[in-house]
C-alpha cells in the first residue's frame, strides 16, 4: 500500500471527511464515520494541453502552489500555475451540506497568448481486498468503480471523452485514454473529460462529483444511475455558497471564548502578549481550525471521536491513529464544552461510553467510533477513570442535572471497578473481596500508561482514579434530594459520599508514600523507573490530586523544566522516548505545562509555551503530534484531536486566569484554582 504519513488539509460534513496533501491531492476519503471505511489508494488528476503528455495537477515541476481554505469554512482552495502553458487553475474542494457529494470544482484561466485545449483526466485507484473485491464500469458519462459493499461514482456535467479499465495506470501518462470494454476486473480506472479550448484571457469552469452509495440499500446500477443524474444537476456555485454559509455559521455559535468578536479582540492580544503583526491572527487561525476540526473528527450518530484522521494504515510507526480512545475523547469533550459544542459532548457520554462499558464497568483501551470494539494490544486503567471524570466536567459545563442522573449508573459502575483496583494494588480490602478481584484482569494485567508503552503502576492513572473519586464525590453532592427527610435515604446518600472520599485519600497517600523519591521529594511516574515524564503534571492539572504549591511538585516540575524542555522551548513527553525519531517536542507536553504555570501564577512562562505551539502549528492552523526541533515544522500526525483540545482548554484557563471570559470565578477541572488567579 503507498505510504501517506501526513495529512495537510481536511473537508467534509457529517457523514464524510476527506484529506489532502500541500499541493490539492486527495488522501484518504471516509465514509459514512470518520473510520470506516476509507476508499482511496490514489486519487490524481492531470490535464493534457494541446499535444503534451499528461501533466498531473500535484506534482509536476513546472507548477507553483498556493492553498488555502475559505475564510471560516471547511471549503479547501488550492491554486496551481503551471508556469509552461501559463494556465493558473483553482481547485476548491468541499462536500455538500444535505448530501453526501463531494464536489470538486475546477476554475482554469488561460493566461498565455496562444489557446489552450485542455483535456482533464482522474486516475482512481481504490482500496481492494479478497472479500471486497473491486471492479470498474462505464455506462451513461459515469466511471462507477463497484465492490459488493459499495458503488464509487465519479462523474462530470462534461462529457466523457475517453477511459481506461485495465493497465491505467500506465496508459493515462500519455494523456489519451481507449478502452474496448465497458466493464473489468481491475481496482484502478482512468478517465478523461473534454474541457474544451481555453483562449487566451478566457476562464472556464467545470467541476468533478464523487458520489458514494451503499449497496446495502440500492445495488441496482440502473437505481444508482438515477441518483447520480439528480447529482448531476447540482448548481455547484449554489452548493458552495450554501457550504461555507454553513461552516460559517457553525464557527460563529461555537466561538465560545469570544477570540473572535473584535471588542474581546484587544484584551486577548494583551493576555497572550500578542502585539507584533500577524501573532494574534496564528492563534485565531488555530482557535478556529480546532472549531472546524472537531466535527470532523466525531461520529455524529454515537458522539465517538476519533483521535486523528489516519495516517499510518500499514502500522509501520505506530498502531494507527483512526480510533476512540476514551481519554483522548475526554480531552477532545471538554474542550467542545469550552467552545460550547454541548450537544456533541453529551452524545460522547449518554451513547457512545454507555454502549462501549463493559459488564464489569470498565473501558478497553480504544474503540472505532461507531462504538465496535477496536483492535488492542493492553488495559488502561485509566481509560475507566476518565469518563467519569470527564461525565462530571460536562456537568459543570452546563448544570444539566438530566444529563447526571442518565449518567449515574455507568458511573456507579465505572467506581465499583476503580475500587477494586485501588483495593488490589494497595492490599486493602482485599481478602473480604478477594473472589470479586481476582476475577479482574487487572491481576493478571498491568496497566498500560497513557502513552501506551510502559506496564505496571502509574502516577497519571492513579491521578485520574482520584480524579473519577472526586468527580463521583460532586455527582452524588448535585444529585442528592435536599427535601428528603427519609433518615435511611440521607444515610446512603453519606455513605457513597465518604467511601468515594476514602477511597481518594487512599490513592493520594498510596502516591505519595511510593510513586515519590524519598531523599530528594520527586514524584516518580511509576513504580519500576525513575524516568521524567510530563504525564507526572496529571497529579496537578487535571486532576487536582496534588496542590501546585505543594514541596513534592515544585521539586518535580523544577526537574522537569530542566530535563524534559528542548532548546527551541518546547517539552518532549518523558526522558529517551525514541518514538518516531525521539527527543521530538510534543505541544500536548508543551500545552501541559502551561497549565501548570498558570496554576501557579506564572504568566510568562505560560505565554512561552503558547507560543511554541502556535509558532509550530501548520498554515492552515492545524496542530501536529509532535514537532521537529531543528526544522520547528510538524513531524508526524497533523490534526490530532488531543493537542487541539489541550490548545482550546489552554487558552480557556489564561481567559479565567484575567477574568477574560464568562464563566465562573475558577475552573477546578482542566483549569485554575481560585486562589492562583492573577
Amino acid at each position: 500500500m503507498r505510504r501517506k504519513y501526513l495529512n495537510q488539509a481536511f473537508v467534509g460534513n457529517k457523514d464524510m471527511v476527506i484529506s489532502f496533501s500541500e499541493k490539492g491531492e486527495l488522501l484518504r476519503l471516509f465514509y459514512p464515520s470518520r473510520d470506516c471505511r476509507q476508499f482511496v489508494e490514489t486519487l490524481q488528476a492531470g490535464v493534457k494541453i494541446n499535444d503534451s503528455a499528461l501533466i498531473y495537477l500535484h506534482d509536476d515541476i513546472n507548477n507553483q502552489y498556493n492553498q488555502y481554505y475559505s475564510e471560516n469554512t471547511n471549503v479547501l482552495n488550492t491554486q496551481i500555475e503551471n508556469t509552461y502553458f501559463n494556465l493558473q487553475i483553482l481547485q476548491t474542494d468541499f462536500v455538500t451540506v444535505e448530501q453526501n457529494v463531494y464536489i470538486r470544482k475546477y476554475v482554469m484561466t488561460n493566461h498565455n497568448t496562444i489557446d489552450l485545449n485542455v483535456d482533464f483526466l482522474v486516475y482512481s485507484q481504490l482500496l481492494s481486498s479478497f472479500n471486497n473485491m473491486v471492479g470498474s464500469k462505464v455506462e451513461d458519462n459515469i466511471l462507477m468503480q463497484y465492490s459488493h459493499n459499495y458503488t464509487f461514482s465519479i462523474f462530470s456535467k462534461l462529457p466523457i471523452k475517453g477511459y481506461r479499465l485495465n493497465n491505467s495506470e500506465q496508459e493515462i501518462r500519455n494523456g489519451v485514454l481507449y478502452d474496448k470494454d465497458y466493464i473489468g476486473m481491475a481496482r484502478d480506472s482512468g478517465v478523461s473529460f473534454s474541457v474544451g479550448t481555453i483562449k487566451s484571457g478566457e476562464t472556464k469552469e467545470f467541476e468533478i462529483f464523487i458520489y458514494i452509495n451503499n449497496n446495502r440499500e440500492i445495488y441496482a446500477f440502473d437505481q444508482i444511475k438515477e441518483k447520480i443524474e439528480t447529482i448531476r444537476k447540482i448548481d455547484t456555485n449554489k452548493e458552495l455558497e450554501k457550504a461555507k454559509k454553513h461552516w460559517r455559521k457553525y464557527v460563529k455559535q461555537h466561538d465560545g471564548l469570544g477570540i473572535l468578536k473584535e471588542e474581546k479582540q484587544e484584551k486577548w492580544k494583551e493576555v497572550l502578549n500578542a502585539h507584533k503583526q500577524g501573532e494574534f491572527d496564528k492563534v485565531k487561525n488555530i482557535y478556529t481550525r480546532s472549531i472546524l476540526l472537531f466535527p470532523l473528527l466525531q461520529n455524529h450518530t454515537t458522539g465517538g471521536v476519533s483521535a486523528a484522521l489516519e495516517v499510518d494504515e500499514e502500522k509501520d510507526k505506530s498502531g494507527r491513529y483512526s480510533y476512540c480512545w476514551p481519554r483522548d475523547a475526554v480531552f477532545t469533550a471538554k474542550a467542545s464544552d469550552i467552545l460550547k459544542m454541548y450537544e456533541e459532548t453529551e452524545k460522547f457520554y449518554t451513547i457512545f461510553s454507555k454502549n462501549t462499558q463493559s459488564k464489569n464497568g470498565m473501558w478497553e483501551q480504544r474503540f472505532f467510533t461507531d462504538g465496535r470494539l477496536a483492535p488492542c494490544w493492553g488495559y488502561q486503567i485509566d481509560e475507566t477513570a476518565s469518563v467519569v471524570f470527564g461525565a462530571y466536567v460536562h456537568y459543570y459545563h452546563t448544570k444539566n442535572k438530566a444529563f447526571l442522573k442518565e449518567s449515574l449508573d455507568m458511573c456507579e459502575r465505572a467506581v465499583a471497578y476503580l475500587k477494586k483496583y485501588v483495593d488490589y494494588i494497595t492490599g486493602e480490602c482485599i481478602q473480604d473481596r478477594k473472589n470479586e478481584i481476582q476475577q479482574e484482569r487487572f491481576v493478571k494485567n498491568e496497566s498500560y500508561d497513557l502513552w501506551e508503552m510502559h506496564e505496571g503502576i502509574h502516577l497519571y492513572s492513579l491521578s485520574a482514579i482520584f480524579g473519577a473519586f472526586e468527580a463521583m464525590e460532586h455527582i452524588y453532592e448535585n444529585l442528592k434530594d435536599r427535601k428528603n427527610t427519609n433518615q435511611e435515604k440521607q444515610k446512603e446518600e453519606k455513605e457513597k459520599i465518604e467511601s468515594v472520599k476514602q477511597y481518594g485519600e487512599r490513592v493520594r497517600k498510596y502516591c505519595l508514600t511510593h510513586l515519590c523519591d524519598e531523599e530528594t521529594k520527586v514524584l516518580k511516574r511509576n513504580n519500576k523507573d525513575e524516568i521524567l515524564d510530563i504525564s507526572i503534571l496529571g497529579a496537578v492539572t487535571p486532576f487536582r490530586m496534588l496542590d501546585p504549591n505543594e514541596k513534592e511538585v515544585k521539586n518535580t516540575v523544577e526537574k522537569i523544566d530542566l530535563t524534559l524542555r528542548t532548546y527551541t522551548g518546547g517539552y518532549v513527553r518523558f526522558e529517551n522516548d525514541s518514538y518516531i525519531g525521539g527527543n521530538n517536542p510534543w505541544p500536548i507536553a508543551t500545552l501541559w505545562m502551561a497549565l501548570y504555570w498558570i496554576q501557579v501564577g506564572q504568566k510568562e512562562k505560560a505565554r512561552k509555551c503558547i507560543e511554541f505551539v502556535t509558532d509550530t502549528a501548520t498554515k492552515h492552523g492545524l496542530l501536529a503530534e509532535q514537532i521537529d526541533n531543528p526544522t520547528m515544522q510538524s513531524k508526524w500526525v497533523i490534526g490530532l484531536g488531543w493537542s487541539h483540545a489541550m490548545y482550546i482548554i489552554t487558552l480557556y484557563s489564561i481567559g479565567l486566569m484575567y477574568h477574560l471570559i464568562d464563566g465562573p470565578k475558577s475552573d477546578k477541572n482542566f483549569g485554575v484554582s481560585q486562589k492562583c488567579q492573577g
